[in-house]
């Protein structure tokens, strides 16, 4: 059911509004998007430091010590598995939350589009 408005001012006025809800809603899913693929965290970075630390540790005691080679190489080993792990892990998460937000956008377009078809449909 279409809308009758007294003038087209008043019309404009209205699609203006929609617009402007519109970009505001648009810049604050930007903004929640930047933060999934923004800057690491400390926690992050703190993982980081930590895995590279052991496998540096590992192997420079397996590379100096003959006794502790294959013990050295296996722990670098574990350490790397478990960092990919993680990886994965973060990935899923960030996967997640990227498909929560496209199906956000694409549930408000379709709303967006009914209500279009419904005020220029006559």
């Amino acid at each position: 059911m279409k809308q009758k408005y007294e003038n087209p001012e008043d019309e404009i006025s209205d699609l203006k509004q929609a617009l402007e809800q519109f970009e505001t809603e648009k810049e604050r899913v930007r903004a929640i998007i930047g933060k999934v693929g923004g800057v690491p965290r400390f926690r992050t970075k703190f993982i980081n430091a930590v895995f590279i630390g052991i496998i540096l540790i590992a192997g420079v005691v397996s590379v100096v010590s003959g006794k502790l080679r294959l013990l050295m190489v296996e722990l670098t080993a574990i350490m790397l598995s478990v960092k990919i792990i993680y990886m994965i892990h973060v990935q899923m998460r960030v996967n997640h939350f990227e498909f929560w937000i496209l199906s956000a956008i694409e549930w408000r377009i379709n709303e967006m589009m009914s209500e279009m078809k419904r005020r220029f449909k006559g």
